[in-house]
C-alpha cells in the first residue's frame, strides 16, 4: 500500500521591523505665505468665528483698499477655505490665471463682461459665473455707474494679494497700462499670473 509523504509545515514570515523614521512633512502650498491649499479642519466648531457685517461694512485689514473694494470675509476668517470681496469695477481686470483658486462672480448692480476660453460673456444683475482655476480670464465694466459684484475665491488668499498690491503702490507703467512684471512678482506667492490680451487669445461674444 503506498505511503503518503507529509508536506513540510510553512512557517509565517515575521513582518519587517517598522522604520522608526517618520514620513517627511508635506511641502507647503505656494498659495500664500500663510494659507495652505488644504485648509485646516477645526477640532471643534468655534462660535467665535461668527461674523455679522452691516451694509457698507468691511473686514479690517493690514492695508487700506480703495473705496470700491471691500473685504467681507478674510482668508483668516474662514481658516483658509475662501475669501469674499465686494468689488465695484472702476478699473478693468486684465487677463490672468488663478493657478490654485476657483473664482465665483455674482453681479449685484450694473453690467460687466467676462472673457473666458475665447468667448466674451455679458453679465447683468443676478447673473453669475464660475471661473475654474488654471484657465485665463478677464473682467471689465460695461455700464455707468460701474458694475458692482461679489467675488468669492476658494481657497482663499485673494484678499491678501489685494493688500500686497495696494501696499506696493501704483502698479501701472508710464503709458497707463498695468505693469505685468510687477503684478506677477506680487501675485506669485498666491498662484496669480497676469497675461497680455494677445496671450489670452481671440474672443468671440455670446
Amino acid at each position: 500500500m503506498p505511503h503518503s509523504t507529509p508536506h513540510p509545515t510553512t512557517q509565517p514570515t515575521p513582518d519587517p521591523t517598522p522604520d522608526p523614521t517618520p514620513d517627511p512633512a508635506p511641502a507647503a502650498s505656494p498659495l500664500s505665505p500663510s494659507t495652505s491649499a488644504t485648509p485646516p479642519t477645526s477640532a471643534t466648531p468655534s462660535p467665535a468665528r461668527f461674523l455679522v457685517l452691516r451694509s457698507g461694512e468691511r473686514r479690517p485689514g493690514r492695508a487700506p483698499l480703495p473705496p470700491g473694494l471691500a473685504v467681507k470675509a478674510r482668508t483668516s476668517d474662514t481658516e483658509g477655505r475662501l475669501a469674499i470681496l465686494e468689488n465695484q469695477l472702476h478699473v478693468d481686470i486684465p487677463p490672468h490665471i488663478h493657478h490654485h483658486a476657483d473664482e465665483f462672480v455674482y453681479v449685484l448692480e450694473g453690467e460687466m463682461e467676462v472673457d473666458f476660453n475665447g468667448a466674451t460673456h455679458r453679465l447683468t444683475p443676478g447673473m453669475c459665473v464660475l471661473l475654474p482655476h488654471g484657465v485665463p480670464h478677464a473682467l471689465r465694466n460695461a455700464s455707468q455707474p460701474p458694475a458692482r459684484c461679489l467675488q468669492i475665491s476658494s481657497p482663499g488668499g485673494w484678499d491678501a494679494f489685494m493688500e500686497d498690491m495696494f501696499e506696493a503702490g501704483p502698479v501701472t507703467m508710464k503709458d497707463g497700462h498695468p505693469d505685468l512684471d510687477r503684478l506677477n512678482a506680487l501675485g506669485a506667492p498666491y498662484g496669480m499670473e497676469y497675461r497680455t490680451r494677445n496671450q489670452n487669445g481671440r474672443q468671440h461674444r455670446t
